[in-house]
């Protein structure tokens, strides 16, 4: 048993030449002494080299640890650094949002009723002399008229962007009795020939329904 002690000191002695190549001669006395200690005290040498074995477990497992904890920092970086530009974005977007916002609240109301810009449609119901109705259209958009040379009035029922809503309440109107209701056509507040938009009529009547 003692000479596998000696056996297993000089081995590792051996091994760590390199070591004690490096150590200074009062080291390499001071070690080689605790080497012939270790060589009359095999237990000693035993319980040493055991915990050495375990510290070495113990540091691979934390090393692995510290590997692991490691990439879970990086990922979570990487994951904090992907939310940050969301956020970024987000409040980019937010600033975005309210500057449309408050431009909208500055911007004038559109008024829905105002039919004096583009191409509108009226039903005329007929043309009347020594008949004026003239004090009746202000306070109804719906309700207008105008002169002519021969001095008749002119009068008109209904207001409407769309030609095949006027073309539908003409019918209605002639149904209810009135046989000289037809379609007149007002482009800036001017009236128009028919032949004048009937272009733009055509192709709304084109296009697939929605």
């Amino acid at each position: 048993m003692k000479t596998k002690v000696v056996v297993l000191c000089l081995a590792l002695i051996f091994s760590g030449m390199q070591v004690f190549a490096q150590l200074s001669k009062a080291e390499k006395k001071e070690w080689k002494k605790k080497a012939k200690q270790y060589a009359k005290n095999p237990a000693t040498l035993k319980t040493l080299t055991e915990e050495k074995q375990v510290a070495d477990t113990d540091n691979t497992s934390l090393k692995g640890q510290v590997g692991t904890l490691n990439s879970q920092i990086s990922q979570k970086n990487s994951r904090i650094a992907e939310l940050e530009d969301q956020l970024s974005k987000m409040r980019g977007d937010l600033t975005s949002a309210r500057a449309e916002l408050e431009q909208l609240k500055a911007a004038p109301a559109a008024n829905s009723m105002d039919f004096s810009k583009g191409v509108v449609f009226k039903v005329q119901i007929g043309a009347f002399k020594n008949k004026d109705l003239s004090k009746y259209f202000d306070n109804n958009p719906n309700f207008g008229g105008e002169a002519t040379d021969k001095g008749e009035q002119k009068f008109t029922i209904g207001i409407f962007r769309d030609y095949w809503e006027a073309d539908k309440f003409k019918k209605y109107m002639r149904e209810m009795g009135v046989k000289d209701a037809w379609i007149v056509p007002y482009k800036d507040g001017e009236r128009v020939d028919i032949k004048d938009v009937l272009e733009g009529v055509v192709a709304e009547k084109a296009e697939p329904s929605k």
